[in-house]
């Protein structure tokens, strides 16, 4: 037995026990809650409290995606000061993929078994609209089951002003040109002030909630993310999470979440050191506790490196992310995290945390859930194993929570 009692969370002498009796019995968080979760020092009560939530929700399960990344351009009109990846059409280390080229890469993936690809670029400044159509279309064509999760809300309000359409036409036309899902990238830091600092002339909260909203509306789904650890405050992190929370209430179109950690190289930000391993645990912990009403919070293993991510399993993450292959925008920031990763050691990273590993899908449905007893695990990318039958999704929380 590990503990000789059970272990009472948050029974400590910063008051926050009326904040862990909210989370066992279900009631939404406020702001305040929040606010004053992430001035807690204490993480393991914390991870404890996130843990439980998380455990309620999705069981020991914890998920992976076999992805590919491909951003099609850096070349971008905007110069968002926290970018290291963008480039204007003088820089000798710009890049624009062609249609063929990036096909090629469709294949590549499909040959080790990828399931996603997710590209975003910069706001090219003469690509046409044909261009993006044509790209998808093509990608579809080289394997219809090929799920394709591609630009920002940003990206899309460009889209719209080259095809001089609405939002909403623009993205039924990507959707028939075979847009599955939008990414989450480009939320940053939505309260005006911070993200005029380090995001001058980028689209705004509303506009890039709007983006969402319609793209909901229309049937699609889609992620959502913060990029935190630079200049912004924990008032400015709460309530970013609470517009999400609030759109997700309207819409209910998000999947998951995806805090970013900032990474502080190559960019004009002021800030020397990206956030630390406690606040990322701290981060993703609260992120679970405040957000209710999505259902899934992933561990970027890109920006935390794979080991911090395993620790994330125990903090509220569900969800390590994928294999992503080439990664630029990250490592172009500094990232030391390698460009992409084995199926097999994400299974490995998932199972050493105590966790039931599920590779999913763009939408976090299972596509293989692999049973503990199981002691076989993807030894190659062609791996072809059956899949496991699935574990129960419940366990015994080992604490006491009440």
């Amino acid at each position: 037995m590990l503990f000789p009692r059970p272990v009472d969370v948050f029974n400590g002498p910063e008051g926050l026990q009326d904040v862990r009796d909210k989370v066992v019995a279900g009631e939404r968080l406020t702001p305040e809650d929040g606010l004053r979760l992430f001035q807690s020092r204490d993480l393991n009560g914390l991870g404890t409290l996130a843990d439980f939530a998380n455990r309620r929700r999705n069981g020991r399960r914890a998920s992976y995606i076999l992805n590919r990344y491909i951003n099609y351009s850096n070349y971008c009109i905007l110069s968002c000061q926290f970018c290291a990846f963008s480039r204007k059409k003088r820089d000798n280390d710009g890049f624009q993929l062609t249609e063929e080229q990036m096909v090629a890469k469709a294949r590549e993936a499909l040959a080790i078994g990828i399931t996603e690809l997710h590209i975003v670029g910069g706001l090219h400044p003469s690509l046409p609209f044909s261009y993006y159509t044509g790209f998808l279309r093509a990608l579809k064509a080289v394997d219809p089951r090929l799920q394709l999760k591609c630009f920002t809300a940003v990206e899309i309000l460009h889209l719209a002003w080259l095809a001089r359409k609405s939002v909403r036409d623009t993205l039924i036309e990507l959707k028939e040109a075979g847009l599955e899902s939008l990414t989450g990238g480009g939320a940053e830091i939505f309260r005006k002030e911070v993200r005029s600092r380090i995001a001058t002339g980028k689209e705004s909260a509303d506009e890039y909630l709007a983006v969402h909203d319609t793209w909901h509306a229309l049937g699609g789904r889609s992620t959502c993310t913060m990029l935190y650890g630079h200049v912004e405050l924990p008032e400015d992190r709460i309530d970013h999470l609470d517009q999400l929370r609030r759109q997700q209430d309207r819409s209910g179109g998000f999947t998951g979440f995806i805090p970013l950690p900032y990474q502080p190289d190559n960019n004009r930000i002021p800030v020397r050191h990206g956030p630390s391993g406690f606040d990322q645990l701290r981060t993703l912990a609260v992120s679970r506790l405040y957000l209710d009403n999505i259902d899934h919070i992933t561990a970027y293993w890109v920006g935390m490196g794979l080991k911090m991510a395993q620790i994330a399993l125990s903090h509220g993450a569900d969800d390590v992310h994928g294999t992503i292959v080439e990664e630029h925008i990250f490592h172009m920031a500094g990232a030391r995290s390698p460009q992409g990763t084995a199926e097999r050691d994400l299974v490995r990273a998932i199972r050493e945390a105590g966790r039931i590993p599920v590779q999913r899908n763009t939408f976090y449905e299972p596509v293989r859930i692999w049973d503990e007893a199981d002691a076989s695990a993807p030894s190659d990318p062609s791996y072809e194993g059956a899949p496991a039958a699935e574990a129960s999704a419940g366990s015994p929380i080992p604490f006491a929570l009440a």
